[in-house]
């Protein structure tokens, strides 16, 4: 069964996927990243310029498939184009994401807005309801 994770009060969505993706990055883990188009234009824009120091290697779902196939992060418009990502699921959108059962792990971000709160709750809702276990990470507790 899928691990899932929230993490909630997170002040700068994109800053902190980037930082999560470098983590997993470094730990070898194969991570499909799910949302918007938009959202993920942005995240493939931060992931290059995020910090001078670190690169971290990802691709869309539609690079070529030797190119997938050697690259540890895809960005995805949903979970079905992940093609073997299965490690970690990060979702960046609003909605619960289809096909999330067959990842390891699923991440939903939860930034401090009410909107997204709201839409977290009903995904929260929907996990919890199909016996899903839950953990709740909250960034401001940390004071992250």
């Amino acid at each position: 069964m899928t691990d899932i994770a929230f993490h909630f009060n997170v002040g700068e969505p994109l800053a902190y996927a980037c930082r999560l993706l470098r983590k997993a990055y470094g730990s070898g883990a194969h991570v499909t990243v799910v949302g918007p188009e938009a959202t993920l234009a942005d995240l493939d824009r931060a992931l290059w310029t995020f910090t001078a120091l670190d690169f971290v290697p990802h691709c869309r779902s539609n690079a070529p498939a030797t190119v997938r196939e050697r690259t540890s992060i895809v960005l995805a418009p949903d979970a079905a184009a992940a093609q073997g990502h299965a490690d970690v699921l990060l979702n960046l959108g609003d909605g619960v994401p289809a096909g999330f059962e067959q990842f390891e792990r699923l991440i939903e971000l939860v930034s401090t807005g009410d909107a997204d709160r709201q839409q977290a709750r009903a995904r929260w809702r929907h996990y919890a309801e199909r016996g899903y276990s839950i953990t709740r990470h909250d960034l401001a507790a940390r004071g992250s």
